[in-house]
């Protein structure tokens, strides 16, 4: 591996798999691939390193372990305000990077994709999921805003209807079941995952580069066309940081009981304020 790809503390592994192809790593297997704090930042570093890297023609990015990437790790701190910023300003930057890569991008669902894990793996331009793996969207069972990715690119996926119910509803789906709305372009046998992933990504290494890159250019006008949409959802997001039914969500969590959001409480049951 040359200097460009610094990593630290080996949570985020970056290999060259094969001739042309990259593959990065989410390495937290204990924790279900959830990222901490800083692996945000190194996380978007890697994409714009991949961006400049003359030696990568297709990236294919995965978890380690029987997970993908299981979102923000809950059991660190509550984040600082000026933690969110950070976090909102590096989320901006990555996700507008890799829609920027003409690269083609795979992702290799492996396991369970939630919130940023499922970000991940829907913005890639191929998503080759496990049968089994469960896909959820998760924001709002943390009661914030769905600010990752899901109002930029899950209506152009399955259209307005199904993201409405599974953004909202936070509902659980498997890959297969995925597979057939049209959220990720193919379901395969677990073992067969990343070694679809990168038989596919050697494939497009060895063709036409200019036409490969041109076209995925064209076709994510889509989604570049959008990134207002989703800087502002991504915004609104870090505004929940702040608020009473996230601070419930997260010491919920650590409670291990459900949630009792304070935005849901009847008028009459919410305490009297002067």
């Amino acid at each position: 591996m040359n200097e460009l790809y610094r990593t630290d503390g080996g949570n985020v592994l970056v290999e060259r798999a094969a001739d042309g192809v990259l593959l990065i790593t989410m390495n937290r297997p204990e924790r279900y691939n959830a990222l901490l704090m800083p692996m945000f930042e190194e996380l978007s570093r890697i994409w714009a390193d991949v961006e400049r890297d003359d030696e990568t023609r297709v990236v294919v990015v995965t978890g380690a372990g029987d997970a993908f990437c299981a979102g923000m790790d809950v059991r660190q701190p509550d984040p600082t305000p000026e933690e969110a910023l950070a976090m909102l300003e590096s989320e901006r930057r990555r996700v507008s990077t890799v829609l920027r890569i003409e690269k083609p991008v795979i992702s290799a669902i492996n396991g369970p994709a939630v919130g940023y894990g499922l970000s991940t793996a829907l913005l890639a331009d191929i998503s080759i999921a496990a049968e089994d793996a469960v896909l959820m969207e998760g924001h709002t069972k943390v009661g914030v805003t769905a600010g990752d990715h899901a109002s930029l690119i899950w209506p152009l996926l399955v259209g307005m209807a199904k993201t409405k119910y599974y953004v909202l509803t936070s509902e659980k789906l498997t890959g297969a079941e995925a597979e057939r709305i049209g959220l990720v372009s193919l379901a395969v046998p677990r073992d067969r995952v990343l070694p679809r992933a990168l038989e596919i990504a050697t494939g497009l290494a060895q063709g036409p580069q200019q036409a490969l890159r041109f076209t995925k250019r064209a076709l994510n006008m889509w989604l570049t066309s959008a990134l207002p949409q989703h800087e502002l959802s991504g915004a609104l997001e870090i505004l929940d940081f702040a608020g009473a039914d996230y601070r419930e969500a997260r010491q919920a969590f650590r409670e291990k009981r459900p949630a009792s959001f304070p935005s849901a409480r009847t008028p009459a049951s919410r305490p009297e304020t002067t």
